[in-house]
C-alpha cells in the first residue's frame, strides 16, 4: 500500500502488525526504495537512505572489521544490508555486526538463507545527520538486551563513540583516534580517522 512521509518526519515510524519473515520480505519488495526495520511491536521505522559520506564512514568501519574476522575465524562480518531478526522479533540491520559461526551452526539450517533469527554478538551503529540519538541509544540498549556483548555507537558528527556492554553499563569516549574492542571482538581495533574523516589525506 502506497503511502507519503514529509522528509522532516524521518525516520517515522508507521503503526503495524507483527510479520512474518515472508510477510516482511513482502512489505519491502513493495516498497524497494525505503530502508525499512521494525520494532519487537510490530511497528514499521523508515529511514532515509544515509548520505554518501556517512556511508563512507560506515563502509570504512566494515572494511577493517572484515580482515580481522578473516584472520580471527571464528565469526563472519554482515554490513547494513543484512538484517536479524531479534529473540524480541524486532527485526534490525546494525551498520556493521559481527557474529560467532558457531552460535549461526546451532541455527535451523534451513533458515540460514534468510534472516537469521539471533543477535549479533557485536553491533556497531553510525548516526547519520538525520538520526536522532535517544531512538540509536535505545536500539543499542536492544541489541544488549537480546543478547550482544558489545556495542559501539558512533557518532561522526560529534566524534564520540558510546560503548554498550553485556553487564548494562553505557561509556562515552571523545576524542579518540582508535578504539579497542573487547569481550567477542578482543583484540579488534577500529581505527578511526577514517570514519571521522572519510576525506582525509
Amino acid at each position: 500500500m502506497p503511502f507519503t512521509i514529509d522528509d522532516a518526519n524521518f525516520p517515522a515510524t508507521l503503526t503495524g502488525h507483527p510479520r512474518t519473515d515472508k510477510q516482511f520480505t513482502a512489505f519491502c519488495a513493495e516498497h524497494p526504495d525505503l530502508n525499512v526495520e521494525m520494532t519487537a511491536d510490530g511497528d514499521i521505522i523508515v529511514m532515509l537512505p544515509r548520505h554518501p559520506l556517512t556511508g563512507a564512514s560506515s563502509s570504512e568501519i566494515n572494511s577493517e572489521l572484515r580482515p580481522w574476522a578473516k584472520e580471527d575465524r571464528r565469526g563472519i562480518v554482515a554490513s547494513s544490508s543484512a538484517g536479524f531478526v531479534l529473540p524480541n522479533r524486532a527485526r534490525r540491520s546494525p551498520t556493521g555486526s559481527w557474529t560467532l559461526k558457531a552460535r549461526i551452526d546451532s541455527t535451523d539450517v534451513r533458515k540460514r538463507s534468510g534472516y537469521l533469527h539471533l543477535c549479533p554478538d557485536f553491533v556497531i551503529e553510525v548516526r547519520s545527520d538525520s538520526d536522532r540519538l535517544r531512538p540509536l541509544q535505545k536500539k543499542m540498549r536492544e541489541y544488549i538486551d537480546n543478547g550482544a556483548q558489545l556495542g559501539w555507537l558512533i557518532d561522526t558528527e560529534k566524534r564520540s563513540v558510546e560503548i554498550y556492554r553485556a553487564n548494562g553499563s553505557v561509556e562515552t569516549r571523545t576524542g579518540i583516534d582508535k578504539i579497542e574492542g573487547e569481550a567477542p571482538v578482543a583484540g579488534f581495533v577500529l581505527d578511526l580517522t577514517y570514519v571521522w574523516d572519510p576525506l582525509a589525506d
